[in-house]
């Protein structure tokens, strides 16, 4: 009976959070709608360039760094979750590391973004 409930665990997890990730983007949306409304009454004129500001803020100039310090944490997690496995042929090992090369990579490329790219953003 517990067998079973791993994978259901699993996936309701995996909904909670892409739920919760739509209802908080939707919550700063609905925040930036009552910020203009309020402008509007009070009687401020809104431009074009500030609604688009309040609408897309400006990213932060270490955004790929902070991605890709998280990549790469990420592939750590995985490779030293292989050293852990007591494996003695060495496959637990293998897979593990195979795992963690995907978001070693991506890691990877987000500091280069962030060493070759102006960091003037």
């Amino acid at each position: 009976m517990v067998e079973e409930m791993i994978p259901i665990v699993m996936f309701i997890s995996i909904a909670v959070v892409f739920i919760a990730a739509f209802w908080f983007r939707q919550r700063g949306r609905d925040a930036m709608q009552q910020t203009i409304r309020l402008a509007l009454d009070k009687g401020h004129e809104l431009t074009p360039e500030i609604v688009d500001r309040l609408g897309h803020p400006k990213a932060s100039k270490f955004k790929d760094l902070r991605l890709g310090m998280i990549w790469m944490s990420l592939a750590f997690g995985l490779m030293l979750c292989g050293f852990a496995v007591p494996d003695t042929s060495g496959d637990a090992l293998r897979g593990c590391l195979a795992g963690a090369a995907f978001p070693f990579a991506i890691g990877v490329a987000y500091l280069l973004l962030y060493r070759f790219t102006g960091k003037e953003a």
